[in-house]
C-alpha cells in the first residue's frame, strides 16, 4: 500500500475505539519521542550551540535594516496565516466539508489531529526552552511563548501539509497541482514572515517546520489501512445488491 494513496486503498469505517487505540499508538506516543527531541536540541542551543545565536541574530538584524513599510505591510498578512484562531477555524472548515463530502470522519479529522499534536508538542516545548527573542524590534506583540520554536510555522505547516496530503486525491491533475503548490507555499510564507518581523531566530523557525511537518505525516498515517479491508466492504456491498436482487 503506497504512503500517499492508503485513505484510497482502504476506506472502510473503524470503530472510534479503533481509531482512538490507533491514534494513542501511531500518532500520540511518536509525537511524546518528537517532542523529547525538540526539548533536548532547545537546551543545546542554549547551552553547547549558544554560539549559533550570534550569526542567527546578524540575520535578524540584517533583516530589521531592510525593512520597508510596504513589506510590513505584506508579512504582516503573511504572519497572520499562522494565527492560532486562524488555523483552528481553517482546520474545522475544511475538516467539516471534507466530512460532508466523503462521510468518513475518520478521514476528515486529519487537520484536526496534525494541528492538535503540533500545538501540544509546541506549547509544552516553549514552555520548558524558554528560549528568549531576537535582540531586535520586533513588529508584532510578543506571545507568552518563547522563541523556540515558532509556533505559527509549526501550526501554518502542519495545517497545510495536511491539506497538500488530503489534496492528492483530487482527480482533476491541474486543481491538484495548483493546490498542493499552494499549500507548500503558504508555511514557507507565514516563515519569511515571522524572520522579517523578528519574532523568531532562524532555528526557531526550522524546527518549527519540522515539529509541523512530522505532526502531519503522523496525523496522515494514524489509522491503519489495510487494502484487504476496502475490498471487504465492496465485496459485502455486492452480496446485498445481489440479495435484493434475487429476492426481488
Amino acid at each position: 500500500m503506497s504512503f500517499l494513496t492508503r485513505w484510497d486503498d482502504d476506506q472502510s469505517r473503524p470503530s472510534i475505539g479503533s481509531a482512538l487505540k490507533d491514534l494513542l499508538v501511531r500518532a500520540i506516543l511518536p509525537a511524546v519521542a518528537l517532542f523529547a527531541l525538540i526539548v533536548g536540541f532547545g537546551f543545546l542551543l542554549k547551552g553547547p550551540l549558544k554560539g549559533l545565536s550570534d550569526s542567527e541574530n546578524g540575520v535578524s538584524r540584517w533583516l530589521q535594516d531592510a525593512r520597508t513599510p510596504t513589506g510590513e505591510t505584506v508579512t504582516k498578512y503573511m504572519s497572520m496565516m499562522g494565527n492560532t484562531e486562524y488555523v483552528i477555524a481553517v482546520a474545522v472548515i475544511v475538516s467539516a466539508l471534507v466530512w460532508w463530502r466523503t462521510r468518513q470522519w475518520w478521514y476528515a479529522i486529519i487537520p484536526l489531529v496534525a494541528i492538535s499534536l503540533q500545538a501540544t508538542v509546541f506549547v509544552i516545548a516553549t514552555a520548558i526552552v524558554g528560549r528568549s527573542r531576537p535582540p531586535v524590534e520586533r513588529l508584532d506583540p510578543t506571545p507568552p511563548t518563547s522563541s523556540y520554536p515558532s509556533g505559527h510555522v509549526g501550526a501554518s505547516t502542519a495545517l497545510y501539509v495536511s491539506f497538500a496530503l488530503m489534496a492528492t486525491r483530487i482527480s482533476n491533475v491541474v486543481v491538484r497541482r495548483v493546490v498542493i503548490t499552494l499549500c507548500i507555499l503558504a508555511p514557507l510564507l507565514v516563515s519569511f514572515a515571522r524572520l522579517y518581523r523578528g519574532a523568531h531566530h532562524i532555528s526557531d523557525i526550522v524546527v518549527g517546520i519540522l515539529n509541523g511537518l512530522l505532526c502531519a505525516l503522523l496525523a496522515w498515517n494514524y489509522l491503519r489501512r489495510d487494502p484487504a479491508g476496502s475490498s471487504s466492504t465492496d465485496a459485502a456491498a455486492s452480496g446485498e445488491n445481489e440479495s435484493v436482487q434475487t429476492r426481488a
